[in-house]
């Protein structure tokens, strides 16, 4: 006994050494990335959240005026019809995205299917391809001179105004963009998941005679709750900040049918020069995105199934 105990004696602050070196070198590797973080992204944080307690613009002096903005903003009409078209946009486009993405996904998962590789490819292609480029490409689909959506309709006798003058067509128009845009990045998520699922477990579920329905909902759905949670927080992330296609396509318009909070920030910091107010608009979504996700996360950590 008294050798074990001098031998965890000898050991211990030789334990501890190692211990620190292996920590000093983990932060080592981690500095750049560390850098990185603060200066992209502390401190433009902490940077907006000290602005939006000012009415600092890009002329003149600004002064801390506390809760002004946040004040301003509740009472600001524009700040609230901008709120519902956010909340609209995402609460269509997001959960679209995510069963259209599953869907073809157990679809292109299935072997023996001819073309697959082609498939995941092409669905995919629209996930590397840059937003704006590809709203431009669908502001002209859209206009009724040139556009050949709009042709195709009228052949089958379904006529239609100009879409993105339209202030009922317009946010349609443009949540089928986000939804093209971003389904094959979600339905690669989606296909990863599906392939980590044993196979026992279908072809068990096969022997006890589940339908394909069944083995869909008692298996396929359950394992997969960890994958749809992670698409689908990043998904209504991506919803709320949805800015590119709208910017190239409307700009916001007609009659502010399509701006959005981001829209609205840029509008307040840039063309107006409000930095403080915009700072305070981009705090209250940042709000916004922070609690919708913990809502998700809590939602979704109950239906975990771990095997």
């Amino acid at each position: 006994m008294a050798t074990r105990t001098l031998k965890s004696r000898l050991w211990y602050p030789w334990a501890t050494k190692q211990r620190r070196r292996r920590t000093r070198v983990a932060y080592l590797f981690m500095a750049p990335s560390l850098i990185v973080l603060g200066v992209f992204m502390f401190y433009p944080l902490v940077r907006a959240g000290w602005l939006s307690l000012t009415n600092y613009s890009f002329f003149g002096a600004s002064r801390f005026i506390g809760l002004s903005n946040y004040g301003h903003l509740v009472h600001d009409p524009q700040f609230w019809r901008d709120l519902v078209n956010t909340l609209y946009y995402a609460g269509v486009v997001t959960p679209v995205s995510v069963a259209l993405a599953l869907g073809l996904a157990l679809l292109l998962n299935r072997k023996g299917l001819p073309g697959r590789g082609l498939f995941r490819a092409a669905i995919f292609l629209p996930a590397v391809v840059s937003f704006a480029v590809s709203a431009i490409v669908f502001r002209f689909m859209f206009t009724p001179s040139i556009g050949f959506l709009t042709y195709w309709l009228g052949q089958i006798g379904i006529h239609v105004p100009d879409w993105l003058d339209s202030v009922s067509l317009a946010m349609p128009a443009v949540i089928l963009v986000g939804i093209w845009k971003n389904v094959g990045f979600y339905m690669v998520i989606f296909i990863a998941g599906l392939q980590t699922i044993p196979k026992e477990l279908y072809e068990a579920a096969s022997i006890d005679g589940a339908t394909r329905w069944r083995r869909f909902s008692n298996v396929t759905v359950p394992l997969l709750s960890n994958t749809t949670m992670f698409v689908t927080v990043i998904a209504l992330i991506a919803s709320l900040q949805a800015f590119d296609q709208i910017y190239v396509m409307t700009q916001g318009g007609p009659a502010f049918s399509t701006e959005t909070l981001v829209m609205l920030i840029y509008r307040q910091g840039f063309t107006n020069f409000q930095m403080g107010y915009a700072s305070a608009i981009a705090y209250v979504l940042m709000a916004i995105v922070l609690m919708l996700s913990l809502l998700q996360l809590k939602f979704f950590s109950k239906r975990v199934v771990r095997y």
